[in-house]
């Protein structure tokens, strides 16, 4: 994750972010993950166990660091994608801890817990409260995590500390995107965001602003694409057109989010 200087912190140093939150960053950097996937860590001051919010790709040296911050309360995933999920299974038996995810084919219940993320649920562990937000559009399944008395959420892909996300279609959908982006603008100011990938940022109500600008000046940029291709255009020939600013190594990606563009404008009639 990028620090405020514009550095990499280490990998594999558990970094203080907020009072409550801390992050050990994933090695596994990539165009899509940036430096790599923020696995944050979290505990009210003076509180021996602690949560683990997306403990990251299945890799070994990630999730040790992970087990050795300290007992875990509860693993939560903000998401299915394998970046973020890939270790969560092995790490919430290896530890020991319910695994809570919207998607039920990602949840562990040790105790027999329900381990729901349902949109509204509040989880109380490691002294915290954490209030789930249902924000699909980048997945199905995406969740936000706010942190309670700590002025601070947990955003996933939903919203990124640097760039800009997918709707990683079909399973994303952009309709769902700009509800979602307009329920983190309603947040109070100042409310901090701590990424799934990139550095944090200090106003989630200002970065959602800008996300859901850009996305519809893109929207606006697909419709202008189709009246010059055809409405019949694919999402590859609209991407040429329309990303020919993009790096071409994140073409695909941007397929995922022109074929949502597509399908929200079509639906749209």
């Amino acid at each position: 994750m990028d620090g405020a200087d514009g550095e990499i912190p280490a990998y594999g140093v558990l970094r203080q972010v907020t009072a409550a939150a801390a992050v050990l960053l994933a090695r596994n950097p990539s165009p899509m993950t940036l430096a790599g996937t923020n696995s944050w860590v979290l505990r009210a001051s003076g509180a021996v166990d602690c949560i683990v919010v997306d403990p990251g790709p299945d890799d070994d040296e990630h999730l040790d660091g992970l087990a050795a911050v300290g007992p875990v309360a509860a693993v939560v995933l903000t998401h299915r994608h394998a970046d973020h999920a890939g270790g969560a299974l092995r790490f919430a038996r290896r530890v020991a801890a319910p695994l809570y995810a919207a998607d039920p084919a990602l949840r562990f219940a040790p105790d027999g817990l329900e381990t729901d993320l349902d949109d509204g649920r509040l989880l109380t562990a490691a002294g915290l409260r954490l209030r789930v937000l249902a924000t699909p559009g980048h997945t199905s399944d995406s969740r936000c995590l706010l942190i309670e008395g700590d002025d601070s959420v947990l955003t996933g892909d939903t919203v990124l500390g640097r760039g800009t996300t997918v709707v990683a279609h079909p399973d994303g959908r952009l309709a769902d995107y700009l509800d979602s982006l307009r329920r983190l603008i309603a947040l109070p100011a100042g409310t901090a965001v701590l990424p799934g990938h990139g550095p944090e940022q200090p106003d989630v109500s200002a970065v959602a602003s800008a996300y859901l600008d850009h996305r519809l000046r893109r929207l606006g940029q697909v419709r202008a694409a189709l009246a010059r291709l055809g409405p019949d255009a694919t999402a590859g020939q609209v991407v040429e057109l329309v990303y020919s600013d993009v790096d071409r190594s994140l073409w695909a990606a941007a397929e995922w989010s022109v074929a949502a563009q597509l399908v929200y404008l079509r639906e749209q009639g």
